[in-house]
């Protein structure tokens, strides 16, 4: 199995009168098709770990490696580009912009990449779309769509630039239990259909139970990183 991530002794401190330990001394490893959650207590860091994972920001010590590159030589507009092809984010707010369709919206990302012609990133777009249900609402705002539906075009867009992982910070934490299952379910089926990896930040232990690896922090640090053995059926 591929190691698509590598975090060697990760630290983060937030400068302060008195600084603050976010991230403390975390080495793991992430492969190929692993569905990950990352869980602690509130403060715990697990957002902040997914942000350094996800080169939304910079360590304050330790080494991270992205598909086998060493990221901390990187400028910023390395780190973006980097971002842009290899990694895709979902939020517990889908931060769509509301101006902008669904089927745009899904399409900005390309268009940053700049990879495909227009006709290919209409139809790019609109097949992820189509994947996850939304084949009907290609045109709306997203305030005219449900939050479960406004979430799976926060994948579609996730989906965009087809990364090898995708992060997902509380991605179920604003949605009531019918549209957070099928989410859930969306970022499953993403790991055994699409041979994706997801990493994802969760206090919904039923979730967490469900996964494939659980990491838990607290105050920072891992304190278990665990195979999660499925109940029977």
């Amino acid at each position: 199995m591929s190691a698509l991530i590598e975090a060697d002794h990760l630290t983060r401190i937030l400068p302060a009168i008195v600084p603050v330990t976010l991230v403390r001394d975390v080495s793991l490893t992430v492969g190929e098709q692993e569905f990950l959650a990352i869980t602690g207590p509130s403060g715990s860091g697990k957002s902040s770990l997914l942000y350094l994972l996800g080169l939304l920001d910079r360590p304050t010590s330790g080494m991270l490696k992205i598909a086998g590159q060493d990221t901390s030589q990187l400028n910023d507009d390395e780190l973006a580009r980097l971002r842009l092809e290899h990694l895709g984010f979902v939020f517990q707010f889908h931060f769509l912009l509301p101006e902008f369709s669904v089927l745009e919206n899904v399409r900005l990302p390309m268009r940053k990449a700049g990879r495909l012609s227009a006709s290919e990133m209409h139809d790019r777009a609109a097949s992820l779309l189509e994947d996850l249900g939304l084949a009907g609402h290609l045109d709306k705002r997203p305030d005219q769509l449900s939050g479960g539906q406004r979430q799976r075009v926060a994948v579609a867009r996730a989906l965009a630039n087809d990364p090898h992982v995708v992060l997902a910070d509380e991605p179920t934490g604003s949605l009531d239990s019918k549209s957070s299952e099928q989410v859930f379910t969306i970022l499953k089926d993403l790991v055994r259909e699409r041979g994706k990896t997801v990493i994802a930040v969760t206090h919904d232990m039923d979730i967490a139970a469900r996964v494939d690896r659980r990491i838990h922090l607290v105050d920072g640090r891992v304190v278990s990183d665990e195979r999660v053995v499925q109940a029977a059926v």
